[in-house]
């Protein structure tokens, strides 16, 4: 189960592990939009929710500590929120995924700039505790920042194009 919410163990890196763990997930996102299509990235990603949340059940069950650093699961599921609407684009205009790299960079920032700061439903979902808190946050943060992305998409190719 640790290696599980730890995706590797990466969660243990420091300084920073959630933002270790965004960008693991950026780099399998990658790999995935390189060789499949959105549907099975979406599907990957209930998965890894599913996943992330019964591994951290298990792991906070009766500790202080409601959501311990090094799980970073979450981070994962809440990027590829973010990142959907890039892969969906690779997809779309049948595109080598590196052609739409301000896309990954800006799913990538926004998500970060969420997750840390928890405004408005992140933070509530935070406040909730356990471990549908630890992913709900996340998943909050995923689609504030995919809509984000999708928002400055926009602006790059209706206004400045």
């Amino acid at each position: 189960m640790k290696w599980v919410a730890s995706l590797g163990g990466v969660g243990f890196l420091r300084p920073g592990p959630g933002t270790w763990g965004s960008a693991l997930a950026v780099v399998l996102a990658y790999g995935l939009a390189s060789v499949a299509d959105v549907w099975l990235f979406l599907n990957l990603t209930v998965f890894a929710f599913v996943t992330g949340w019964i591994a951290t059940q298990k792991l906070i069950a009766g500790k202080d500590d409601h959501d311990p650093s090094w799980i970073v699961i979450d981070e994962l599921v809440g990027q590829w929120i973010a990142l959907l609407p890039v892969v969906y684009g690779v997809g779309m205009m049948g595109v080598e995924p590196w052609k739409l790299y301000p896309g990954w960079i800006a799913a990538f920032v926004l998500f970060r700039l969420f997750d840390i700061w928890k405004p408005w439903l992140v933070g509530r979902a935070d406040r909730m505790g356990g471990a549908l808190g630890v992913m709900l946050d996340d998943v909050v943060a995923g689609v504030f920042a995919a809509l984000g992305t999708i928002a400055l998409a926009a602006l790059f190719h209706l206004v400045l194009m």
